[in-house]
């Protein structure tokens, strides 16, 4: 598979002659910049960098791939994922998907604060009630990106759902890098790009950003509120890729006291269906 020619050919085709300098004579056979053009913004050779877009090259140099990167106008992290798709790396011993003992008894610890851990591929390894109860995207054995995408209320409770759509498929790309072959990932885009046009379009892309490790998530829950919360990412140390998430709400606001409301109706069995059926929340 020809990935870092698949990446090139994708963002080159989102620059405009016009952003970089050139003229445009309005008589393209191709969106976006030719090779040509981009070989010369670059400093190389045209013969070279259609190797490289063809996959006939497959060890480019360091300093050819940040003159590729300044000519596309990438950030740093999708310069990083340029770099990472243009070094041979060894094939990846892969470890099952599973939380240690230790950190699931950590979450069930954790009565008054949400929390999971998800997989390499948004994955939901494991979860404690609140986060069950937060949002049953949660739930473990799900799929945040799947959820996300194909539940149709999201699209009504998730202020902002195409973009934290469009976050989640960037940090997908990121998360595997080069690592293609899972098969999990292959039937997990399969899947979303049959079923979901948005995908489709931003997979195409190739846009790659990591997870932030920190922000502010808002939510509708239906039967709590609005929630505005604070989220903490932390990479769990000895597990390949995975992540433990938690979530937080500033101290005497209303987002602290929904969530307390929350955790008083699980705790004492009267939570209602809805609690267990709660639009789900991006992460």
């Amino acid at each position: 598979m020809n990935l870092i020619g698949e990446y090139l050919r994708a963002r080159r085709e989102l620059i405009r002659p016009e952003d970089v300098g050139l003229r445009d004579n309005g008589h393209r056979r191709v969106p976006g910049l030719r090779r040509d053009e981009l070989a010369m913004l670059a400093g190389i050779s045209t013969e070279y960098y259609t190797r490289l877009e063809q996959g006939r090259d497959r060890r480019p140099s360091p300093q050819v791939l940040d003159a590729i990167a300044r000519t596309l106008g990438l950030d740093e992290d999708a310069t990083a994922h340029l770099h990472a798709l243009g070094t041979p790396q060894a094939p990846r011993r892969r470890r099952p998907d599973r939380v240690r003992p230790g950190l699931q008894s950590l979450l069930d610890a954790w009565h008054h604060t949400p929390a999971y851990v998800q997989g390499p591929i948004q994955d939901v390894l494991a979860a404690n009630r609140l986060a069950m109860a937060l949002s049953p995207i949660f739930t473990p054995g799900g799929n945040i990106l799947r959820s996300v995408l194909l539940d149709p209320a999201a699209q009504e409770f998730l202020p902002g759902w195409e973009d934290r759509v469009r976050s989640l498929v960037a940090a997908l790309r990121v998360m595997v890098g080069p690592d293609v072959d899972d098969p999990r990932l292959t039937e997990l885009v399969g899947e979303l790009s049959v079923k979901s046009d948005l995908f489709r379009r931003l997979w195409s892309r190739h846009d790659a950003k990591p997870h932030p490790g920190g922000g502010v998530h808002r939510l509708r829950h239906p039967v709590v509120g609005d929630l505005e919360l604070r989220y903490e990412k932390f990479a769990v140390t000895g597990a390949d890729g995975q992540l433990l998430v938690v979530y937080h709400a500033a101290p005497g606001s209303p987002s602290a006291d929904a969530l307390t409301l929350l955790g008083t109706l699980l705790s004492d069995g009267s939570a209602p269906r809805a609690v267990r059926t709660a639009t789900p929340a991006a992460p």
